[in-house]
């Protein structure tokens, strides 16, 4: 089946290659998809989508016209499709539920490990031949209050592993995981509780019209003094002008971002040579306790590998007009 792979990146393409083993007539393409690059897809029944891509009601509209029948999501999230009008134009839509839950929160606790223990200026320092450890004091994490905000597959994986190190965990989510409380003594509480008892608090939940900057000023106000705050999860769960509002009144300790509301046409680019042209984003990068990865989270072997590889087979599925298991309900 010819199909358009939007959005590749060198660091997925010759797993893509080896996934399709020859089997669909695919055509790479560094290209975002936009309502300017989709008649590129021209003659394709499948077009692939990575997170960046434009999947709004008018792109589809487009794509409808061009051919395309089929979309192939590289991702677990899909609030860059317009769900409803896909399924008015007869579009069917699959995705890569889950690729390596540990890929992510392991870069959680990346983040976490290396806010605290101020890792990047430790780093910065001995390149200078600075050896001082003035200022570079860390807390331990043994017996902090974590709050995970989502136990899916990610959080579950985190919150086994801040069990390892001795914290105490509450968490949130609209499903109480039996074995996450036997297990690890998970609480399971609310967004506010949280907010207040909570030394870390970590996002790991799509993004929904509910969720929608959970995390606001409001939530933030009842936050700990010298909170760290972790997002690995969807951009929007966060008002990031709240944010930066708290990181300059203390509220906010050490902020870990993977992924930023505004990162489509910024993040997975080289804008080196380039004006950055958000303030929002560039502030952020003028504090000391903020450490900001490009939605790097998920990049592992092991993820790339499974991420290819179901694409690869939701293609499969939607050339033999059969079930995949990962298509994404029109309800949703």
């Amino acid at each position: 089946m010819k199909t358009i792979i939007f959005s590749i990146h060198r660091f997925e393409e010759p797993y893509i290659i080896e996934a399709n083993k020859g089997k669909h007539q695919l055509k790479l393409l560094e290209n975002r998809l936009t309502e300017d690059t989709a008649i590129l897809a021209n003659g394709s029944k499948a077009v692939s989508l990575f997170t960046g891509d434009d999947a709004s009601a008018s792109v589809l509209i487009k794509l409808n016209a061009l051919g395309v029948k089929y979309i192939a999501l590289r991702t677990a999230g899909y609030n860059n499709v317009a769900i409803e009008k896909a399924n008015e134009l007869g579009i069917k839509i699959s995705r890569v539920p889950a690729y390596s839950p540990y890929a992510i929160a392991e870069h959680t606790m990346a983040l976490i490990l290396a806010l605290n223990r101020k890792l990047i200026k430790a780093h910065n320092r001995v390149r200078e031949q600075n050896f001082s450890l003035n200022g570079l004091t860390g807390f331990d994490l043994n017996g902090k209050t974590v709050g995970i905000i989502g136990t899916g597959k990610i959080g579950a994986v985190v919150v086994k592993i801040l069990h390892g190190f001795g914290c105490n965990i509450l968490a949130q989510d609209v499903v109480e995981d039996e074995n996450l409380i036997n297990s690890y003594g998970v609480q399971y509480s609310d967004c506010e509780t949280i907010c207040l008892e909570a030394d870390i608090i970590t996002l790991h939940i799509p993004l929904t019209p509910s969720s929608k900057h959970l995390i606001n000023a409001k939530h933030i106000k009842l936050m700990k003094n010298g909170v760290m705050l972790i997002n690995t999860s969807r951009g929007g769960l966060v008002d990031t002008k709240a944010v930066i509002t708290g990181l300059k009144n203390g509220k906010i300790g050490y902020f870990g971002m993977d992924v930023y509301e505004e990162e489509e046409g910024l993040f997975f680019e080289d804008h080196s040579d380039d004006i950055l042209q958000d303030d929002v984003i560039a502030r952020l990068m003028t504090f000391s306790n903020v450490l900001i990865t490009s939605h790097q989270a998920f990049l592992t072997q092991t993820a790339l590998a499974n991420i290819a590889e179901t694409t690869i087979y939701n293609l499969d599925c939607f050339e033999k007009q059969v079930p995949s298991g990962n298509e994404i309900a029109t309800t949703d």
